[in-house]
């Protein structure tokens, strides 16, 4: 079963990195611009969700100019190795589900992030509420490896301190990463209150190692804004393999 499963986490992950490129477009703009409604040329968006859903090919385009944004290739593997991980160490158990919804909306948030240094609402707070009904529902089933209460706990102590960062430093932090450690938090309190701490843990280690490598290498300054997102998801993510390992 185990195979079988690795296989088809990581083929879902290539097909919905392929829809990645698309919101990615849309969304990556600067606070004050309202989201992209038309291709590079100005067609249009169409299609499901009100044009978010498909891929970045514009059908009023001329042939050799309908692809648009970043390409698809790159996210379809990362989403498929990221998948295919999470099975492998998740196994058959009623959160992998969660975990591979999650994926998708991960790889975007960290591509807007590097793109624009911006975490939206639109993709952060609908996470947050989507994983804490999910993992609620994962709870009632047999086989599961996690605690809800303990999530929904592990969600507001970790929004919790990334809100007091954010006060104590609103120029280093931004809200968004105060929202998106709401998600994070409630995925990590899953596994335990120590799972939470490694994966909380190793996103800021990730993020200062990052800062200071680049202020080192005169690439950045002290004051040069980062994105921190990206560090968050993927500390978060070897917290959740750590977790399942462990819960194994």
């Amino acid at each position: 079963m185990q195979p079988l499963l690795i296989v088809l986490a990581a083929a879902y992950g290539a097909a919905a990195g392929l829809l990645v490129p698309r919101p990615l477009y849309r969304l990556a703009v600067e606070p004050e611009e309202p989201w992209r409604g038309a291709c590079p040329r100005g067609h249009a968006l169409t299609g499901p969700a009100g044009g978010w859903l498909g891929p970045a090919r514009c059908s009023g385009c001329r042939d050799g100019e309908r692809d648009y944004g970043t390409g698809p290739v790159p996210a379809a593997v990362l989403t498929a190795l990221v998948c295919a991980g999470l099975a492998a160490a998740v196994g058959a158990r009623p959160e992998l589900a969660v975990w591979l919804l999650l994926v998708p909306l991960g790889a975007l948030l960290t591509a807007v992030d590097l793109a624009v240094n911006r975490l939206p609402d639109v993709l952060t707070l609908p996470m947050a509420g989507g994983a804490a009904a999910l993992l609620g529902a994962a709870a009632l089933l047999p086989h599961s490896a996690g605690s809800w209460p303990r999530a929904m706990l592990g969600g507001a102590v970790l929004g919790g301190a990334y809100l007091v960062l954010f006060l104590i430093s609103p120029s280093g932090m931004g809200f968004g990463d105060v929202k998106l450690a709401l998600t994070l938090g409630v995925a990590l309190g899953w596994y335990g209150w120590d799972v939470l701490f490694v994966g909380a843990f190793a996103g800021v280690l990730l993020g200062c190692c990052c800062a200071v490598a680049l202020v080192l290498t005169r690439r950045a300054g002290r004051r040069t804004a980062m994105a921190f997102g990206p560090f968050m998801i993927l500390g978060a993510g070897a917290g959740l393999v750590l977790g399942a390992l462990g819960a194994g």
